[in-house]
């Protein structure tokens, strides 16, 4: 629900109603040219800007991140042996550590592999049992036809065969049902751990994970490819250990009726492979073009949805509809070579197996004449040989079943492998009463080694001040307040918080002592009640109604049909911007932080609601330690200390009018927003 792997603030609000940076709807891209590659727009692969920093905007929704990886399939996308596999980097590191994961299941899988052998091994025999019957009944008929005297067939010999074959049938069945649930719970248990432990590592990430890492391709991580594994896994084990043991049994049961016969089902076999090898590797080339054409398709289809109002107005409905057509025509290409291509495997199969069948009905006959088999036994073997073949074609789905199920869960893995935050000191400091006096003490930070953005800042903050920071974009505003709530460390110096190093907190108790309103209100699903108090949890109701007077927010929330209980919307569509921001507040004044961090809260909002909100934010910043991250100069003159920041350290520092008359660069950059307001309003 937030960006914060150690939890949010108490009190604050991050992203919003509106696309937030690095969300599907901001960062749209064309699916075929995936992130970093040539053809993709700037900055959509996670790439730095300003200060060694990733962009913003620079990570591609899930959507965009789960279309590049595994476009959608429609119909007829080919036989899965036929369709391409991404393949893991580490294949058998990988297999190994998922084969660890279900370690503690080994006893489930052994009674499921008990149950498989058992289930394979009946439907093994039916075929021999069946072929009894047959020879049962072909011996009354000879019988008949040589004038012997009656009974020439044996009904009851006849029934006790037919009994035991229903038997076996049945059995089997039970057990193949027992080994699936018993195979489904081994799956479903591997995975459920498997989240668990990844949604553990997220809470020990630290916050430059996700910052240098595209947001779509995390909850891709997390969601698909977790989903993926979950899918297949049981499949894929359930197939392989049933086909293993089907081929084994029925080998042993063609070569115990006749091994010519044996040897010439055999011969057929490496033609197959020879086939089978080819039309994929072909296929393969045209599967991944159409995947390919669909995802540009997408993307295109995409991209005119999201801005049919510029193709509109600047008339470039034609050159739209042309591209598609090229794109079109191209998928449907691919397409139709892929399943040609791919439909050639079955009538080649087909053939090179009745070919097969021709040579053992012709020895099987012979034999029958010499009366060295039985015709039941002929009969059994026609079956086994046709049940040989459907292993191998298992297997060879399965394998690519398999890749792509270690492939997922390589890429699960590498999120558990992931350097974690420092763990906190096991003799944390704890601020008793918190005064919120900061300061920051020749600190020395940089996003890599590499690249150095404070070199010796210092700053000495008193309780109950209002700090603001401005400076263009990149200049490092953001960066200060990571520092000061400890989402990247220090290199060098440090900060302090009434006195205490905030390296000697508990990253929750520090984190505790700020209260944070972003220009974008972070709302979730739920009552009203139950977001004004998320900042405390377990608070009274009082309380509740208190903190949303003192927010202003008390009087629209009465207004509601359903006032505290009304239940928003998941991005909270049946609020307005100002209400959710006044619920933001609300928020900050249940959790009473000591520390208030507000970045330009206003900036969304009429003029009637902006007045109101700033209100509500003098409510909110009595008697607190506040830093104001501004963009708008004119809403910080009263502020008791401004901080001009540039190039990640602080320029200037002083009140609005000292700063004013200095004529540095907060007069540059005051007055050009002056001068650029009026132009605009002219």
């Amino acid at each position: 629900m937030s960006r914060f792997p150690q939890g949010a603030p108490s009190t604050g609000g991050s992203a919003g109603r509106r696309p937030a940076e690095g969300s599907a709807a901001a960062s749209r891209f064309p699916v075929g040219h995936p992130p970093g590659s040539p053809g993709a727009p700037a900055g959509s692969g996670g790439q730095p800007g300003p200060n060694g920093r990733p962009a913003p905007g620079s990570q591609p929704g899930p959507g965009a991140a789960s279309e590049t990886r595994r476009p959608p399939r429609g119909p007829g996308s080919g036989p899965a042996f036929a369709r391409p596999v991404e393949k893991a980097k580490d294949f058998r590191g990988t297999l190994k550590r998922l084969i660890a994961y279900m370690g503690p299941q080994k006893w489930t899988i052994l009674i499921a592999t008990t149950f498989a052998v058992l289930s394979t091994l009946m439907n093994a025999f039916t075929p021999r049992v069946m072929g009894r019957a047959t020879t049962a009944v072909y011996n009354g008929v000879m019988r008949k036809l040589a004038g012997e005297p009656g009974p020439w067939i044996d009904f009851q010999a006849v029934g006790r065969i037919l009994a035991m074959l229903a038997a076996l049938y049945v059995v089997s069945s039970v057990f193949v049902f027992v080994q699936q649930i018993t195979m489904a719970r081994v799956a479903q248990r591997t995975v459920y751990d498997m989240r668990k432990r990844v949604q553990a590592k997220l809470a020990r990430l630290p916050l430059k994970y996700f910052d240098s890492r595209p947001h779509g391709e995390i909850l891709s991580r997390i969601t698909n490819d977790i989903d993926t594994v979950s899918g297949t896994l049981q499949e894929s084990l359930s197939r392989a250990m049933s086909s293993l043991i089907s081929f084994v049994s029925v080998l042993a049961m063609m070569v115990s009726i006749s091994p010519v016969m044996t040897l010439i089902t055999l011969a057929t076999m490496p033609l197959s492979v020879v086939i089978t090898r080819q039309v994929t590797m072909r296929s393969q080339r045209y599967f991944a073009g159409q995947q390919r054409a669909l995802g540009q398709l997408n993307g295109h289809v995409e991209e005119m949805y999201t801005g049919h109002r510029i193709i509109k107005a600047f008339g470039r409905e034609k050159a739209s509809i042309e591209r598609f057509k090229e794109i079109n025509e191209e998928l449907t290409s691919f397409g139709w070579r892929a399943q040609f291509v791919s439909g050639i495997m079955m009538p080649l199969m087909a053939l090179v197996n009745n070919m097969g069948y021709v040579g053992v009905c012709v020895v099987g006959a012979l034999f029958v004449a010499r009366k060295t088999l039985e015709i039941g036994d002929v009969q059994a073997f026609m079956t086994y040989s046709r049940q040989l073949t459907q292993p191998i074609v298992q297997v060879a789905s399965i394998a690519n079943i398999i890749q792509s199920t270690v492939a997922a869960a390589e890429r699960v893995f590498e999120i558990l492998d992931e350097e974690e935050e420092q763990p906190d000191p096991e003799d944390a400091a704890f601020v008793e009463e918190p005064q919120g006096e900061v300061k920051m003490e020749h600190v020395r930070f940089g996003y890599s080694p590499d690249a150095i953005l404070m070199h010796d800042l210092s700053i000495d903050v008193k309780p109950g001040q209002t700090i603001a920071i401005v400076g263009p974009t990149g200049a490092g505003k953001t960066t200060l307040v990571n520092l000061l709530m400890r989402f990247y460390d220090v290199q060098g110096g440090r900060i302090t918080i009434d006195g205490v190093d905030i390296r000697d907190m508990k990253r929750g108790h520090l984190r505790s002592l700020f209260g944070m309103v972003l220009q974008d209100a972070w709302l979730f699903s739920g009552t009203i009640r139950e977001n004004i108090a998320y900042g405390k949890p377990g608070a009274t109701e009082q309380e509740i109604v208190r903190a949303a007077k003192m927010a202003l927010a008390d009087r629209f929330i009465r207004t509601l049909p359903d006032g505290y209980d009304t239940v928003l919307k998941e991005d909270a569509s049946n609020l307005s911007q100002g209400q959710m921001q006044l619920l933001t507040i609300a928020r900050a004044v249940l959790a009473d932080p000591a520390i208030l961090i507000l970045d330009e809260a206003t900036s969304s909002v009429d003029t009637r609601t902006e007045v109101q909100i700033q209100r509500a934010m003098k409510n909110l910043m009595r008697g607190r330690t506040s830093f104001v991250i501004a963009h708008r100069l004119s809403t910080i003159r009263d502020a008791d200390l401004i901080l001009v920041m540039d190039n990640g350290t602080i320029v200037e520092q002083g009140t609005h009018r000292d700063l004013l008359a200095k004529k540095g660069f907060y007069a540059e950059l005051y007055y050009s927003q002056f001068v650029g307001s009026n132009a605009a309003a002219g």
